[in-house]
């Protein structure tokens, strides 16, 4: 089985990560661990005809942020056993997890939800609603109680 874990730096991402460990077999699970760095500020200024050195070092901050996150949750499932690869990718977090999946063939994604709600939702957007309308595999979307999401 290949599962597409997809996470952020979140209390919503770890309690997806313990999913896939309480139900992952390791003798024939594959996990790729993914975070999608969104850089819209560098392009809109690059467009806009500006560049701002402040904005790219931002990004470069992101990024390395992003590689750490994914290096750790990758330890994590390799200490119980699983075959992980990790990979950090740039763009939109919906449609770049769908593409990953796609590409990689992927059985299942997991995904940790921010359970927003209302105005939040629409001008967050729902990225674990998008993924399980539109994945052409299975999605699991973990979601914690709300005492716990203090994140």
């Amino acid at each position: 089985m290949r599962i597409l874990l997809a996470i952020d730096d979140s209390k919503f991402s770890e309690a997806a990560i313990e999913a896939v460990i309480e139900q992952a077999r390791p003798e024939d699970t594959e996990v790729r661990v993914l975070h999608v760095v969104e850089s819209p500020p560098l392009l809109v200024a690059r467009e806009l005809g500006g560049y701002e050195p402040a904005l790219e070092n931002a990004l470069e901050f992101q990024k390395q942020h992003a590689e750490a996150v994914v290096i750790k949750a990758a330890e994590l499932l390799r200490a119980r056993g699983l075959k992980v690869a990790a990979a950090v990718e740039d763009g939109d977090p919906k449609s770049t997890i769908l593409d990953v999946a796609e590409e990689w063939h992927a059985d299942l994604i997991v995904l940790g939800s921010h359970g927003r709600k209302g105005l939040n939702r629409f001008l967050m957007g729902g990225v674990s609603d998008a993924v399980a309308r539109h994945a052409r595999c299975s999605v699991e979307i973990v979601r914690i109680c709300p005492a716990n999401a203090k994140n």
